[in-house]
């Protein structure tokens, strides 16, 4: 399963953490200097949702910006109810 949106197409970006030691001159020292630099990667921050998708409502992969957008369609709710007693009916052969 891809760590992507369904919707906007978001994906892993590269990028790299930056490790600085020192302290800083505003602060009275000698300036910081960078020390190492390792490589990572930012991923989007996918939520499963269900959504109407094609008139059908089904569970999609959508980054937390395409749903604050309002990108992501909801179902409308369930308006019925269980039958009384909670047995299900039997299966005719």
């Amino acid at each position: 399963m891809s760590r992507r949106c369904e919707l906007t197409g978001k994906a892993p970006r590269k990028g790299s953490i930056i490790w600085r030691s020192g302290k800083a001159k505003k602060a009275g020292g000698i300036g910081t200097h960078v020390t190492a630099i390792t490589k990572r990667k930012f991923y989007p921050n996918l939520q499963r949702v269900k959504a109407l998708v094609d008139g059908q409502v089904r569970y999609i992969r959508v980054c937390a910006k395409a749903i604050k957008k309002g990108l992501v369609v909801k179902p409308p709710k369930r308006t019925w109810k269980k039958p009384e007693g909670g047995a299900v009916a039997p299966a005719k052969a």
